[in-house]
């Protein structure tokens, strides 16, 4: 995440900040670790059952409501301690469509009323849990859901999405605007008939959409809907619900369930999995939050003077290290897996959580299906007690099975330094960042023609294999793409940074590993130049569909370049020892040019031999062929697949800010 939106973010919750942890009779190590997988509520008509970790809680009550706020509690029951920590009570009668909270009492203090962090429905604004009955919440045909193939994860293109944002725009055609069912909307169009929507998506030709926080977070109030509200999510409240202001009615908790899976079943029914981006490396609330309340302290980390520490720069930092924040962590991601058929999980700031806990994860989720996609930021937003050699570390990938990490050293190789916008980066002419270029097109793994040395952040490989690395150029942190290179490249033209926006994509989406792509860079989308909307309005937010009309050669020549990716598996090889066999750089070019060949049908390529390169520089270079005549593929920003023309020479002009694939059958 970026620092910036961090500080800011952190501004909105100051007020727990400074406080410090309740001192604790038992050290948090000898706390009991409860082995079920019941905690929460079990739901049947005769009776409901509740169950709530809290070994360091007196005395702690169960309360009934009719609805999620407001009222006075219908039933009040004491609950009973057994083994392992866990409260129980046992609600008789039919509760179906009740209310819910508990109230612990900790060295003679109540607790606020909460939810447990078990809960799987609440009601507007999350402030009660929900009785429900989740096979009531199926849409038709939901047992029939079935992921769409994928051979590998090297064949994911992922398309990173605010829900809010595909439909916000007036001019979208799409009738539920900000909803999950925005989503399911076929057939929409703009007033001059392009797609948007999903039938856009679709078009694009990505095989993921990955979206934003759309778990219950806490930001937006969601008895307002009625006043625009916006925030990207990273402020979670209630881990395993959806988000209520993405859905037709927040006040009843089975509609956003409903619509969530009814999302992923026609995201799916379209050839598109589902990941979601899961924040569990902090809460938005520190004392407050649910777990704190029923539990102070265990399920965050403390600094040195018993505070809570704070690596996600959002006041406090979870312990996914304690046994049962491991489980909590471990049993939320299946739940999304089992209960909502989710396809993977992008880990917010994954650097905080343990190595252990993410190889736990993983091991789990791919025993469930072994296509599952699981990424992470490597890195945090600031100190942590718990050693660099334990947490999953961008440094530490190689020891994550099954998980990937985003490449800061390609995306800044591509655009320059992220926090510093006037810097220019290889594709706007930046020279010395040509070794960052080819550790990225390697996807950070070991290669013998890589100077490790000039490597912009990493100075040795950090994957184990091409799948372990996600490319990109742009998210939704900071500027976008196009806002940045107006930026720092003040001297071109709009024709000239178009040019230069397109080599990056290409840059992308021709390297090894697991292309991401930031919704709307298609359309070389703009935030009017905001670097942190985490909470701006839509007007900056919103993909303004226009754009796919101004800048349709753009958009066209990235749907081509997508379906040549597909086309091609020597763009997606699995293994670091098919990318040493199969790619080779070219040598002793001039300065801002990267160039190499993918040959002998890499990975069982229908072309036998082919040449990328890339020109980062202002003026046209000469680049020396291999011998052979080759056919052109990609030229001036578009793209044949069976070749333009055939190029005899041995030499080729390659033009400034752009890029060339070349091939030979």
């Amino acid at each position: 995440m970026s620092i910036l939106k961090w500080i800011l973010l952190l501004t909105s919750i100051s007020i727990y900040s400074c406080q410090t942890m309740p001192t604790e009779q038992l050290a948090y190590s000898d706390y009991p670790v409860y082995r079920g997988t019941d905690l929460g509520l079990t739901y049947q008509k005769e009776a409901t059952q509740f169950k709530v970790w809290s070994p360091s809680a007196d005395q702690m009550t169960l309360s009934i409501y009719d609805a999620g706020q407001g009222g006075k509690a219908t039933e009040e029951l004491s609950m009973k301690k057994g083994e392992d920590g866990v409260w129980h009570a046992t609600a008789q009668g039919d509760l179906l469509g009740k209310y819910y909270t508990f109230k612990a009492n900790i060295g003679g203090e109540w607790s606020m009323e909460v939810p447990d962090p078990y809960a799987k429905a609440v009601g507007v604004n999350g402030q009660r849990g929900m009785v429900i009955d989740l096979a009531a919440t199926n849409p038709d045909g939901w047992e029939a859901d079935q992921r769409p193939p994928l051979n590998s994860w090297t064949d994911a293109v992922i398309y990173e999405l605010h829900v809010r944002d595909l439909s916000m725009d007036p001019n979208s055609g799409i009738e539920q605007r900000g909803k999950f069912l925005g989503l399911t909307e076929r057939g929409t169009r703009a007033p001059n008939g392009e797609k948007t929507g999903l039938d856009h998506i679709k078009e694009l030709g990505v095989t993921h959409i990955h979206l934003l926080p759309s778990y219950d977070y806490k930001s937006v109030d969601e008895s307002q809907l009625d006043t625009p509200q916006f925030n990207w999510g990273y402020d979670p409240q209630n881990y395993n619900i959806p988000e209520g202001s993405y859905a037709t009615d927040p006040y009843d908790g089975r509609v956003r369930i409903r619509e969530f899976k009814q999302m992923v079943k026609t995201l799916h029914e379209q050839g598109l999995r589902v990941i979601m981006d899961v924040v569990y490396n902090h809460t938005y609330e520190n004392e407050t939050s649910n777990f704190n309340q029923l539990v102070p302290g265990y399920y965050y980390r403390q600094n040195e003077s018993g505070g809570f520490s704070d690596a996600s720069a959002c006041g406090n930092e979870t312990a996914s290290e304690r046994p049962m924040f491991r489980k909590f962590m471990l049993e939320s991601v299946k739940y999304w897996v089992e209960e909502y058929h989710v396809d993977g999980f992008r880990f917010d700031l994954m650097g905080i959580h343990d190595l252990e806990t993410m190889n736990l994860i993983s091991r789990e989720l791919h025993q469930i299906d072994s296509t599952i996609l699981l990424y992470g930021e490597g890195w945090t937003a600031g100190a942590s007690p718990l050693p660099d050699a334990e947490r999953a570390l961008k440094a530490n990938t190689k020891q994550m099975n099954g998980i990937a990490a985003f490449s800061d050293d390609i995306r800044d190789g591509i655009r320059g330094h992220v926090f510093t916008p006037e810097q220019k980066g290889f594709i706007s002419g930046q020279a010395d960042l040509a070794e960052s270029i080819k550790f990225g097109v390697v996807a950070s793994t070991s290669h013998p023609q890589v100077d490790y040395s000039k490597v912009n952040y990493s100075k040795s490989a950090w994957a184990k294999h091409p799948i372990q690395t996600i490319s990109y150029a742009s998210c939704h942190d900071n500027h976008t793409l196009w806002d940045r290179l107006e930026i720092n490249t003040p001297e071109a033209d709009e024709s000239t940074r178009k040019k230069i926006h397109l080599l990056a994509l290409t840059i992308v989406l021709t390297s090894q590993g697991i292309p991401f792509l930031h919704a709307g860079t298609e359309m070389l989308r703009t935030k009017q130049g905001e670097e942190n909307s985490y909470k701006s309005p839509d007007e900056i937010n919103r993909l303004d569909w226009s754009r796919k009309t101004t800048h349709r050669d753009a958009f066209l020549f990235v749907k081509e370049l997508i379906a040549l990716r597909r086309d091609h598996p020597a763009f997606r090889m699995q293994t670091t020892e098919l990318v040493q066999k199969h790619l080779v750089f070219l040598e002793d070019l001039e300065e801002q040019l990267v160039a190499f060949t993918l040959n002998d049908h890499a990975n069982g390529d229908p072309w036998e031999k082919i040449l990328v390169a890339y020109n980062g520089g202002p003026d046209s270079k000469a680049l020396d062929l291999p011998e052979g005549t080759w056919k052109v593929a990609l030229e001036n920003e578009k793209i044949s697949s069976t070749g333009f023309r055939v190029h005899q020479d041995a030499t080729f002009n390659l033009a400034a800010n752009s890029a060339i694939i070349l091939f030979q059958n």
